[in-house]
């Protein structure tokens, strides 16, 4: 598949990757054995990356849409929160100070312990 031009870019959570990549596959004709085969008239034949990526995504998703999105809009009401940590912190759910300290280790501010717990706490809330 050869890309021309990017219309929209953005950052998915493993949930909604799930979602998106099951109703793609569900739409495609497998064959016997597990293989993908082509389909008549319009229907696809399922990649292997596809395959690996969804199951991945299904393997690690540790939310529903629902409750993802939902984590999400509650991690953005805190300071220091931006939109990428927030969906890596929902696809990784954090226990732990050092599992938050690792997912800020990149950026160019560090957070307080009360920060860190206040992250938790939330985390927890969808446990």
């Amino acid at each position: 598949m050869i890309v021309k031009e990017i219309i929209k870019e953005e950052v998915l959570t493993l949930a909604e990757a799930k979602e998106i990549l099951g109703a793609l596959i569900t739409g495609m004709k497998y064959a016997e054995g597990g293989g993908a085969e082509e389909g008549e008239e319009g229907e696809e034949e399922v990649r292997y990356e596809q395959r690996k990526a969804l199951e991945h995504a299904s393997k690690f998703a540790k939310l529903g849409v629902e409750d993802t999105k939902a984590l999400i809009s509650d991690l953005m009401e805190l300071e220091k929160m931006n939109n990428n940590i927030a969906v890596r912190i929902a696809d990784l759910m954090p226990r732990s100070k050092n599992e938050v300290r690792a997912i800020y280790a990149k950026e160019q501010f560090t957070l307080s312990e009360e920060d860190i717990e206040e992250i938790l706490d939330r985390v927890a809330r969808y446990i």
